[in-house]
């Protein structure tokens, strides 16, 4: 008699679930686009892709919305990762769109680049005329995501309705569009903060250093730890400077990015400190702050 086990736990569970929509997106798109940011969830979906469609390239073009003021080792990772794959890399610069007059920056002491990634994306479709755009939201992240679907439509100017979605039953995936519309994919909707580490530990996935306990200059301002590299925050006179041991629990512009005092050094050690976390994973982000609806109201007008 076999001792083969087909149980399966929850975490390869959610490895099939989620493969099973990338691969239904390959099915049913012409040309998708994955959105990477080089946090953990992005690179959880890169490895989930190479997994889905071993032994062949993943199929998705990826594409990077960068505002300028990116950490330097997500950067250096995103380029690594692109080389070890072989695939393709698209960035949209917010930069390039200030210059250009596509945009027009912030100023002052709160000024941030993150409102102006929602153009370069939505220009960074169009010109690349990507009829879905995967994502690595997770609905456990907040309430604005836990509102989208696995395939979550956008009329022609990327706008989405959290009103207007279509059911999604058993399995079923309607991809349907008129021309110019297009789909933000989301294959890891259930997994948690906390399923995402346990599997990247699982999977042995190399991730950048800026998720693991390091030395940081940063500043205290409105219950958050901002990083003050690169003079892009500027510094009250009233704040002080110093310099702590800290990781970051989400990855996104220096600017938005809160970082948290911890020591761990390993995965074992962030599973065991999110396990005992009293603080939401996006706690720590300036952009959330803003108002009461802030993700949702970027959402709406076409953010990630």
């Amino acid at each position: 008699m076999s001792n083969i086990n087909y149980q399966l736990n929850h975490l390869r569970e959610l490895e099939s679930e989620s493969i099973f929509v990338l691969r239904e997106v390959a099915a049913q798109f012409e040309n998708p686009v994955l959105l990477f940011s080089g946090g953990k969830d992005s690179i959880l979906m890169v490895h989930l892709a190479v997994k889905a469609f071993y032994p062949a390239r993943i199929p998705f073009t990826l594409l990077h919305v960068d505002t300028g003021h990116n950490f330097q080792e997500a950067l250096d990772y995103r380029d690594a990762l692109v080389e070890k794959t072989g695939a393709k890399l698209v960035v949209g610069s917010v930069q390039e769109a200030i210059d250009s007059g596509l945009v027009r920056e912030e100023t002052g002491f709160n000024a941030t680049r993150n409102y102006l990634q929602t153009a370069v994306l939505l220009k960074s479709l169009e010109d690349g005329k990507y009829d879905a755009a995967l994502g690595g939201g997770r609905r456990d992240e907040e309430k604005a995501r836990a509102k989208e679907r696995f395939f979550s439509h956008r009329d022609e100017f990327g706008q989405w309705d959290p009103k207007n979605q279509r059911p999604e039953l058993w399995n079923l995936f309607n991809g349907r569009k008129q021309y110019g519309e297009h789909f933000r994919i989301f294959p890891i909707s259930n997994w948690t903060e906390l399923d995402v580490w346990q599997y990247l530990a699982m999977e042995k996935v190399e991730l950048p250093s800026l998720y693991f306990a390091h030395e940081r200059e940063v500043l205290h301002r409105d219950g958050m730890l901002l990083a003050t590299e690169g003079g892009l925050i500027p510094v009250r006179p009233e704040e002080k400077v110093e310099k702590l041991m800290v990781r970051c629990r989400t990855i996104g512009d220096i600017t938005t990015t809160g970082v948290w005092r911890s020591e761990a050094s390993n995965l074992e050690d962030i599973i065991a400190e999110v396990s005992m976390a009293r603080q939401t994973e996006r706690g720590g982000r300036a952009d959330d702050k803003r108002s009461e609806t802030a993700m949702e109201d970027r959402k709406k007008q076409g953010y990630f």
